[in-house]
Parts: C-alpha cells; structure tokens; sequence
C-alpha cells in the first residue's frame, strides 16, 4: 500500500488535477464555497484515475484508497503553496 501512494505522489497528471481543482475552487469559491468542491474534487480524482487508466496488480479499492490518501496530501500542499502566493501577493 505504500508503494502504491508514493507512486501516485508522483504522478503528474494527479498533480495535474488536483492544482487545477484548486484553481478553480479559488476563482468560484464565492458562488460553490470551498470545502464541498474540494472534498468532491478529491474524490472524484481518486475513483476515476484508477478506473479509466490501466493500473498495476492493486486492486480497485486499494487503488481508490492509495488515491484519496495521496490526493489529501497533494491537496494540502497544494493548498499551503496558494496560501502562501496569496499571502505574498498582499
């Protein structure tokens, strides 16, 4: 299982997606909030990453798992880093 996140750590194209997640977030945050579309965008990142792409000998779940465990952490980071433009932006 630990393979399995750090390989998704790496992913760029999870990257991808969660940093455009929060871009998103933050231009519609005024009409969507915050907290749903984040919590929805990471789900949906994880179910549907190992779903459509050819995985390795993990199974569905534990994919689904490894993915929302690695999203979270992207997430945090990704969030730390656009908290920290902002704040340098002020």
């Amino acid at each position: 299982m630990t393979d399995l996140v750090l390989s998704q750590l790496t992913d760029p194209f999870r990257i991808g997606l969660i940093i455009a997640l929060v871009v998103t977030m933050i231009r519609t945050s005024a009409v969507t909030g915050r907290a749903l579309p984040l919590a929805l965008g990471v789900v949906f990142v994880a179910v549907i990453l190992p779903t459509t792409m050819p995985g390795g000998a993990a199974s569905l779940s534990n994919a689904i798992l490894a993915g929302l465990i690695s999203n979270l952490i992207i997430l945090g980071l990704v969030l730390a880093i656009a908290a920290l433009v902002a704040r340098l932006r002020r």
